[in-house]
Formats: structure tokens, C-alpha cells, sequence
């Protein structure tokens, strides 16, 4: 049975961390989580921090190399290595995306749902083993999406949008309740948004859709 809401990360995870070492970097996490990402040249980097401003995930990726591998790490230096996020199969147009550990043990996956997503981003996200999703994330408000790619391109004004505009996306269980929830917060020259947890989650689980908002992020932003 799963611990109250204020058990901290490492009382649930204890006895059951089928990932490695993220277990115990994941020990003590604070929400809300932090992710935020910073386009230089042709890398994209991407940080998940805690609300004590421990780092909690750190990636660097060739802008037309990410869609087949994400490489995660500990921090900025790059020594040691949490996990990894490659490209599975083709499912209605669009790649399921697999999350595994260091040592090659599954995390879960993520997928984009296709043609729903064209107006509204709609993701499933898929515990290991499972067909069938386990949670879906939706864009709770695309219009805000649309506004803030369309002004992000004028002069001036797109300097200002990300502090008028701001994307949420609802992760919910297959029975309609919500257990994670992400929005983009106001910054200058990059891209913040904030995760806060909603509702009880495995280990598994929870760190299952930590690393689907890190891919949705990433692929929302390739496409506006």
C-alpha cells in the first residue's frame, strides 16, 4: 500500500527502485519541479530542478538527434548517467518514446496521439509492459499555445509573450483523475515551466511522467 501524500520521494521509493541510480537521486525531491531549456547553436538543453533547487535531471542534445536519443544526467557535468529516452516504434504517425535506466531496465514510455494532436497536444504515456496507457496528458488550453508561437515572431512583442501566454498540460489516470500537472511560467530567451504533482503515484509512475513532460516539452517546442 502507498505511503500518505507527505512521504518524501525516498520513503516511496524505497523497496521498490527498478532504476538504479535514479532512485537515489531522486531521494528528498521537492515539488514543484523546475524544467527549463536553453537553445544555444545547435543544442538544445533541457535542466529539471527541485523546489530546494537540487538538480534533478540534466540533458544536451544535437537539435536533429533528439527525436531518436536522449541521453539524462545528474547535472551539467555529464558524469553520471540516469537515463535514457529512445525512439521505439511509429504508432498513428507519431513515435512512442522509451525510457529505460541506466542499466538498460524500463522506466515506461510516452507517445503522441497523432491526428488529436494536431489543435490540442495529446500524449499517452505507457508503464513497462503495458499496451494500453496507463495516463494521458492533454493541453488544457491550446489557444495559449497558438498565441504565444504566432506573437513570439513579431519584433518586441514576442519578447513579452512568454509572460502573457501560458501552456498547461494535465496528466490524468485512465479513470479521469489528475496526477500531474505542467505549465509554462514567464521568462526572457528561454522556455520555464513549472510541474506540480496532483494526486498518488508509484515510483515508477512518477518518475514515468517526470520524464514525459521532459519529451513533450521537447517536442512541443519543435513544433511551435
Amino acid at each position: 500500500m502507498e505511503g500518505n501524500s507527505h512521504q518524501t520521494a525516498a520513503q516511496r521509493f524505497e523497496g521498490t527502485p527498478p532504476t538504479g541510480n535514479i532512485a537515489s537521486h531522486l531521494s528528498g525531491l521537492q515539488y514543484p519541479l523546475q524544467l527549463s531549456f536553453k537553445v544555444i547553436a545547435f543544442a538544445s538543453q533541457a535542466t529539471v530542478t527541485d523546489a530546494s533547487g537540487k538538480t534533478v535531471l540534466y540533458t544536451k542534445q544535437k537539435l536533429f538527434k533528439f527525436r531518436e536519443h536522449v541521453e539524462l544526467f545528474t547535472d551539467k557535468t555529464k558524469a553520471t548517467k540516469l537515463a535514457d529516452i529512445r525512439t521505439k516504434k511509429i504508432i498513428d504517425w507519431s513515435a512512442r518514446y522509451e525510457s529505460t535506466d541506466a542499466d538498460g531496465q524500463p522506466i515506461g514510455s510516452v507517445g503522441r496521439k497523432g491526428w488529436r494532436s494536431i489543435w490540442r497536444a495529446n500524449y499517452n504515456t505507457f508503464n513497462p509492459g503495458d499496451e494500453n496507457p496507463d495516463f494521458s496528458i492533454r493541453e488544457e488550453n491550446p489557444g495559449a499555445k497558438v498565441m504565444d508561437s504566432i506573437l513570439g515572431e513579431i519584433p518586441l512583442v514576442g519578447l513579452a509573450t512568454g509572460y502573457l501566454f501560458h501552456p498547461k498540460y494535465l496528466a490524468t489516470r485512465t479513470s479521469g483523475e489528475p496526477v500531474m500537472r505542467l505549465t509554462k511560467q514567464p521568462a526572457f530567451f528561454e522556455g520555464k515551466f513549472g510541474i506540480e504533482k496532483l494526486g498518488e503515484l508509484s515510483p515508477r509512475e512518477e518518475l514515468n511522467l517526470i520524464l514525459s513532460y521532459l519529451m513533450l516539452v521537447l517536442l512541443e517546442r519543435r513544433r511551435g
